[in-house]
């Protein structure tokens, strides 16, 4: 089930603009899905049916849920209403004279919107004359423009996106202006399911959510996926060390009177995990910032000691909505690779700076060469002082700047404590997923009265910069496994090679094979189950693991391997060594 956390989110979407004509079809195309709605169930209510990225939804009351039939028969009729090429005509209303007629009608949830109009009109939009709506617009002119839509699924949300209203039916659509456009999108959404991250993952045996008998959005890494993510910790751990980041670990829970410090426990709260210890408030840590100013704050500092960047694979919990928790993508409880950078203003620059260019480089390794930047402002709810504010905004931009890198501004979106750098990547699909992150932050040093010793002998506030390259693991991960469908590149696959002997006489050889390799770190399986052949080639291949050896006669008498490449058929055959030496310069190379 998915569900709508933003209240916010209904009235941005009722009077929203649409800027393209895009958006625009799209939104029409979900009044006339309305339309279609109402005429086959009457006794349904209706809410709202915006336009959003890629496609449109509109939320109703049903009792009964909407089938894969019912959404043919909702097409079915919408394509009536189509070719009908009813005119789409806005008119006002008073605003009394509305909540009568719509009361009159038992449509609730369109009285609940209106009361939350102030105006005394509200905007109605009619489609020709059979069908009416709470709409600011726009729409397309009429519905005989929509060329080619399709419903694609229903979920659940929460009426307002708040879990204490009723649970309502979004129909999610699509709509193009073309044919061919849609069935390219079909097809785009064909790929993105083979990708699903959340069948992969079991598919591969990499990771499960034990929902019922654990808790949801915590996740279980079997020994393929716990192997995956050694090797990213792994390479993670050696980025940091080479570029002058000391490594540092801090407790899972730490005392309620920190969080209150920090600011967390007036505006983060409702995220956070509370516990009683001892009477007295402890909190399982949404975030690792605190602990490693505390780390800073063990000794006195000098300028000369400044940029301390202190680095942590930290593990942290965040209360989500249940309805929301997605996979990977969204959980529960995840490790962050979280640094702080604590500096003088006049290093802020070059830090961000060795950041960014940090960023690229690491993202350049995983395969993901195509990134898009974000520069988020400050919020309506912050702490801080507003030329802090500014001071730290400005010195993210003009590092953006001087490095040449175009960005969008992302208008109030920083964090509570200071505005941030969102770097996003695309995967192999062009989708955007958020990754790594960079906030500048002048509050949270004068919170905790952190301070160094300046040139003159004067206590002087430190600045601190948050960061993460890969962001959460667990997300990194499902965008890694979405990205290559499973299909890892050699140097992260969980297994690199299986060694397939043909028959029973041939499984010394593999073993000393085998020994051969993992002395050289690859790593290996052997399959000596009594199969066919063919069975356990098949098998390989689904698992998707780069490189198959099967040995058979031929291969003992001459001491060599045949090698069989994961994407097809062909083999070629090696000496043990010449395979090393090939498969090693892959790995150290990070092979795409």
């Amino acid at each position: 089930m998915e569900e709508v956390t933003s209240s916010s989110l209904v009235g941005s979407t009722i009077f929203m603009e649409y800027k393209t004509d895009l958006d625009k079809l799209r939104h029409s195309c979900s009044h006339v899905m309305a339309q279609a709605v109402k005429q086959l169930w009457p006794d349904v209510k209706v809410t709202i049916g915006p336009a959003i990225e890629n496609g449109f939804y509109y939320d109703f009351d049903k009792k009964e849920p909407f089938s894969d039939d019912d959404l043919k028969a909702i097409e079915k009729e919408m394509r009536k209403i189509i070719q009908r090429k009813p005119k789409f005509i806005q008119s006002s209303m008073p605003r009394d004279e509305a909540l009568k007629m719509f009361g009159a009608t038992g449509e609730k949830y369109k009285v609940e919107l209106i009361e939350g109009i102030p105006d005394a009109e509200v905007s109605i939009f009619k489609t020709g004359e059979e069908w009416l709506d709470l709409c600011k617009g726009p729409h397309v002119d009429n519905a005989g423009e929509i060329k080619a839509f399709k419903l694609l699924s229903v979920a659940g949300a929460y009426w307002r996106g708040n879990e204490k209203n009723a649970m309502l039916q979004r129909i999610y659509g699509t709509a193009f202006s073309s044919e061919e456009d849609l069935k390219k999108y079909l097809h785009f959404l064909e790929e993105a399911e083979k990708r699903d991250h959340r069948k992969l993952g079991v598919a591969l045996d990499l990771f499960q959510i034990y929902h019922e008998t654990a808790g949801a959005g915590l996740v279980f890494y079997h020994p393929n996926g716990a192997m995956l993510r050694k090797v990213i910790e792994d390479y993670v751990r050696e980025q940091h060390i080479k570029r002058g980041y000391d490594l540092v670990m801090t407790p899972h829970m730490l005392k309620g009177k920190l969080w209150e410090i920090s600011g967390h426990a007036d505006n983060y709260r409702e995220n956070m995990y509370y516990m009683k210890v001892d009477n007295e408030d402890y909190v399982v840590k949404p975030m690792n910032c605190p602990g490693h100013i505390l780390i800073f704050k063990s000794k006195t500092r000098s300028y000369r000691d400044l940029p301390v960047r202190y680095f942590e694979l930290g593990t942290v919990y965040r209360q989500e909505k249940a309805g929301v928790l997605h996979g990977l993508l969204r959980v529960r409880g995840f490790t962050q690779d979280d640094a702080h950078i604590f500096c003088r203003q006049d290093q802020i620059k070059s830090e961000v700076e060795g950041v960014i260019d940090f960023v690229f480089n690491v993202m350049k390794d995983f395969g993901f060469n195509d990134l898009e930047i974000e520069l988020s402002t400050r919020p309506g709810k912050y702490i801080g002082s507003i030329e802090n504010w500014e001071l730290a905004t400005q010195a993210l931009a003009n590092s953006l700047k001087d490095k040449g890198i175009a960005y969008q501004i992302n208008e109030g979106d920083g964090a509570f404590y200071g505005p941030k750098i969102d770097i996003k990547l695309k995967d192999a699909l062009g989708r955007k997923w958020q990754c790594a992150t960079i906030q500048c932050d002048f509050a949270l040093p004068e919170r905790f009265a952190m301070s160094y010793i300046d040139e003159a002998g004067k206590e002087v506030r430190p600045i601190m910069i948050h960061r993460a390259i890969l962001g959460s693991l667990e997300r990194f991960i499902g965008n890694l496994i979405e990205h290559y469908g499973g299909a890892f590149p050699t140097w992260l696959a969980p297994v690199q090679v299986a060694l397939i002997p043909i028959a029973p006489e041939h499984q010394a050889f593999a073993k000393e094979v085998k020994e051969d390799l993992q002395s050289r770190g690859i790593r290996v399986i052997i399959d000596e189950r009594n199969e066919s052949l063919g069975k356990r080639i098949r098998e390989a291949t689904v698992k998707k693991i780069p490189y198959m050896l099967v040995l058979g006669e031929k291969e003992v008498a001459s001491r060599e391997v045949a090698v069989r490449k994961r994407a097809g058929s062909e083999q070629s055959t090696m000496s043990i060594a010449q395979f090393g030496d090939f498969i090693s310069g892959e790995v150290k190379e990070k092979k795409i």
